[in-house]
């Protein structure tokens, strides 16, 4: 019970629409009073919605929320603060089940504003994601092959066979599973393994780590259906991918490195995992064939990543990243993270890390995307591209219309990037020319 309600669908269900219906029976049957305590009840709920229209953008002005609200976020802050106002004035009019109604209705406002609100944003599809945890049940893994070839043509030469399931599989690295971590408290990791990698005699894949953004958790949800769409387009193959933990907890920023206040995040990443991978994965042993990737905290650290470690990672896949870690709170960074080493922080930029590889990068790849209307981010990701371009790696970018910093960035990005680096995995023929 405890865990259907930790991955019950939050986005792509009618629950939002069940609970609002809820509350407009509830607002009915509070309404049903004297024509005097329904203006009140009116008027208190007309001035709920403007207050709480007001401080949603208070709020965005003030930069709460990390960024500008996504579209119809403040609206439905309006509707859920007006219906609260409505509930309290309601519960203090008797009978005792028109005060229980009100009460109703306060709870269905309160939880009515959270789920929408959390759908304008579309990133966390479950409250497990919402509370940075992994509700996912760990499954075995298969066993690794024996299967051999180039895998710059495993497109033309993998055949699936009959029986092959029609999509991936998503499960938590657990347990037994879990990746031992050096000096880092990593939540547990999630698993996608494709289709090809599901039946006998699999053939070796490539690898991509991935990192969700701050607050966030190791939820492999968006990935798993951009790879799955994927999948059905390319007989089943994708790559195996680890959505790894980059921050240990949903209220921190460790800004992607080892530090003495939040643990060995860098190694976690750039060591445990990948020997993880090579141990346990049927993946491609070959950088080549390794993509490191995240969303906007995670961009940032898997630009950071790519550029440190060339010998690791040998393509990029930045969705919507911070121009640099610890972007939106340089000084908490640089006391908490480098000791109040500010010449440190700087050197940990991607900027710096690209410059101190100068002829590293041949034949790497690199995809950046970002949101149209994302102002915040979206100048840092062009600037980054050039940068990364102006270093040796092959660069793919794409801005995506009328999008800002939200989950349909986020699974547009995925899309794109996924098929741009495909001829690079092996996965797809290269563009003709």
């Amino acid at each position: 019970m405890i865990q259907w309600l930790l991955t019950l669908e939050l986005i792509n269900s009618p629950l939002r629409w069940v609970v609002w219906s809820v509350a407009a029976v509830c607002a009915l049957v509070v309404l049903i009073v004297p024509p005097r305590r329904i203006r009140r009840l009116l008027i208190t709920a007309a001035a709920g919605a403007v207050i709480g229209y007001a401080g949603a953008h208070l709020l965005e002005a003030w930069d709460v929320f990390q960024g500008p609200l996504p579209v119809h976020a403040a609206l439905w802050m309006s509707a859920g603060v007006a219906t609260v106002a409505m509930g309290a004035v309601g519960v203090l009019v008797r009978p005792w089940w028109r005060r229980a109604v009100a009460a109703l209705l306060i709870v269905t406002g309160v939880i009515g504003m959270g789920v929408s609100v959390n759908a304008a944003y579309g990133l966390t599809g479950n409250l497990a994601a919402i509370l940075g945890i992994q509700a996912l049940d760990s499954a075995p893994l298969p066993g690794t092959s024996a299967a051999s070839g180039d895998a710059a043509t495993l497109y033309q030469t993998w055949t699936p066979p009959a029986g092959m399931p029609s999509k991936g599989r998503v499960s938590a690295l657990s347990g037994d599973q879990k990746i031992p971590a050096t000096g880092f408290q990593a939540r547990d990791a999630a698993l996608y393994l494709p289709p090809a990698a599901l039946v006998p005699d699999p053939p070796r894949l490539p690898l991509l780590v991935f990192m969700m953004g701050q607050p966030g958790t190791p939820d492999p949800t968006v990935l798993a259906k951009s790879l799955d769409a994927f999948a059905a387009a390319h007989n089943g193959l994708a790559p195996i991918a680890i959505v790894a933990d980059q921050l240990g907890s949903v209220d921190v920023d460790p800004a992607c490195a080892d530090s003495t206040k939040y643990g060995k995040v860098s190694t976690y990443l750039n060591v445990d995992v990948p020997a993880y991978a090579r141990a346990h994965l049927n993946i491609v042993d070959d950088p080549a064939y390794w993509v490191i990737g995240g969303y906007s905290n995670g961009g940032a650290c898997a630009l950071t990543y790519g550029a440190q470690f060339p010998q690791t990672w040998g393509n990029i896949m930045d969705i919507s990243g911070n121009e640099y870690p610890g972007s939106e709170h340089i000084d908490q960074t640089v006391k908490e993270v480098f000791g109040g080493d500010r010449a440190a922080f700087d050197a940990a930029s991607p900027a710096a890390l690209l410059a101190a590889h100068p002829g590293q990068y041949a034949g790497h790849e690199a995809v950046f995307t970002h949101g149209e209307q994302d102002a915040q981010f979206g100048p840092g990701q062009v600037a980054n591209a050039a940068r990364a371009h102006a270093a040796g790696f092959a660069v793919l970018t794409q801005t995506i219309p009328g999008e800002g910093h939200t989950g349909p960035v986020l699974q547009k990005g995925l899309d794109y990037a996924i098929g741009a680096l495909a001829p690079r995995l092996g996965l797809e023929a290269p563009a003709a020319g």
